[in-house]
């Protein structure tokens, strides 16, 4: 019977019973009834779960009968007794018993919104402790360096050191170096796992009519976008999600770029100029940049019918703007139906390069991949290349998303560190270097020593940095750690 006053069960079993509510009502005559005592449970408190049919009627009885349950049908519910859980209270509960840490909890949330394969995996690599051990240990490194520099403060003028002042401050020094190109690899790698959770942001440009639109709607499978052979058909972004080989992409069609200068800038509307401006605009912010170049009869009197490839100022414009520190750019050579044979692929494809390297473009992320997207006379899409691409898409987003600076599972986890994490290790990585910067030589080139060295102010670098490491796990609590569990424990 559900009542408060009702004796436990029996430790670590699980047992089928008729399942009655305050009235002696039965709610489930079949009803799995389990029971977990403390602390070896997910919460660290006792736990009591209730398996029961999954029909509306059922559950609503049960969580009807919950509420009378600390009553006993007697009085009105206490809700000091029994109550429904906070959002993310049963998560407080396991961190406040040291169940879980920060960083763990921060990686449950994320294994609840995971919806590829690649999210999944980043979750799982954040709930196992790998990480949090490795801030942990951070964090005792720097409270002893702190005590090395503290030492010297308080017993410099009544105890005799082995090492002088200024090579325990050097020596200091070099752990903190050591430190920091670790804390950094670890920022490096938590902005590639926010591509993995995120989502990689990718932006299809390229001339109007130059397929940006056939080869998105050959990915979704499905018309996403309108396919026309009047230019400037797409006048706004369209924005696609979709899973690409596990990793979840977020593609963005943009509005073709007209060559400015040209007889056709007469007939671009204001409407379709906003468009371009906001495809650049897109375009600048993306992590994939793909430039769709087509194949092309040339129009003029001497090479009139032959294939060809142009690339108009406005997507050269659009392409040297990118950012190639954070930014890939693909270039996809489209409409090879036209080409006669393989061979003469290959010979537009080198062709292209030329154009590239002529126009001082970025250099390409991949090969120049080719591709066609056409339909055949029966309704069926002769994609070639289509395939080839996305497998080539797929081996890009495993570089960029891939671990670096060691092959531990640490290093391996701190792809899934979040932004918090991230933001934390970076205000970490900035304190660090002011202490760098407080105990590195002078202008002059001689040594820093204890006279010239603000010991004092160097050592609070030092207790700063921790604190960015203990908000981080939540172990070695500083005063205002609290204030980001709230937001932690809601997620």
């Amino acid at each position: 019977m559900l009542n408060y006053k009702s004796p436990k069960p029996i430790r670590a079993m699980a047992s089928k019973e008729f399942l009655y509510n305050p009235l002696a009502e039965v709610l489930d005559p079949q009803a799995l009834i389990l029971f977990f005592p403390a602390p070896q449970t997910v919460t660290g408190e006792d736990v009591l779960e209730l398996h029961v049919h999954g029909g509306k009627a059922i559950v609503q009885s049960v969580l009807s009968a919950i509420a009378l349950a600390a009553t006993d049908g007697e009085s009105k519910p206490d809700p000091s007794i029994i109550r429904y859980a906070e959002p993310g209270e049963f998560t407080r509960r396991a961190f406040y018993n040291n169940r879980l840490d920060l960083t763990q909890v921060e990686a449950l949330g994320d294994t609840l919104s995971a919806e590829t394969e690649q999210q999944r995996r980043l979750a799982v690599r954040g709930t196992s402790a790998a990480l949090s051990h490795q801030y942990e240990s951070w964090r005792q490194q720097l409270l002893y360096a702190r005590g090395e520099l503290e030492a010297l403060i308080d017993f410099s003028e009544d105890q005799h050191f082995d090492e002088s002042p200024a090579h325990l401050i050097g020596s200091v020094r070099d752990q903190v170096l050591g430190l920091q190109s670790r804390v950094k690899a670890v920022i490096q790698n938590a902005s590639r796992g926010e591509l993995l959770r995120n989502g990689i942001d990718l932006a299809l440009i390229g001339a109007p009519n130059a397929g940006k639109s056939s080869l998105l709607n050959r990915i979704v499978g499905r018309e996403a976008a309108i396919i026309s052979d009047e230019e400037g058909t797409t006048r706004d972004v369209i924005e696609v999600g979709l899973d690409i080989g596990g990793f979840y992409c977020k593609f963005g069609d943009l509005a073709g770029l007209r060559e400015k200068g040209t007889a056709s800038q007469e007939s671009i509307s204001a409407i379709e100029q906003e468009g371009m401006r906001r495809a650049k605009e897109r375009a600048s912010v993306a992590d994939v940049v793909i430039a769709m170049i087509p194949v092309e009869r040339a129009v003029n009197h001497v090479t009139s019918g032959r294939l060809n490839v142009e690339i108009n100022d406005e997507v050269a414009s659009t392409l040297r703007l990118c950012d190639l520190e954070r930014q890939s750019v693909i270039y996809v050579l489209n409409k090879i139906d036209l080409i006669g044979s393989n061979e003469d692929t290959r010979s537009m494809q080198r062709l292209l390069m030329h154009k590239i390297s002529d126009k001082q473009l970025p250099p390409a992320s991949l090969p120049i991949l080719a591709v066609s997207c056409i339909e055949d006379q029966q309704g069926s899409h002769a994609t070639k290349g289509v395939h080839e691409f996305l497998i080539r898409l797929t081996d890009l987003f495993q570089d960029m998303t891939a671990a670096s600076g060691g092959d531990s599972a640490a290093w391996e986890s701190s792809i899934g560190a979040t932004e918090r994490q991230r933001l934390l290790l970076e205000q970490c990585s900035s304190e660090l270097q002011i202490f760098l910067d407080q105990v590195d030589r002078d202008a002059t080139g001689h040594d820093l020593g204890e006279d010239s060295v603000d010991i004092v102010l160097a050592a609070e670098s030092l207790r700063n940095a921790a604190d960015c490491l203990a908000k981080m796990t939540g172990i070695g609590q500083v005063a205002n750690v609290e204030e980001v569990l709230g937001v932690v424990f809601e997620k």
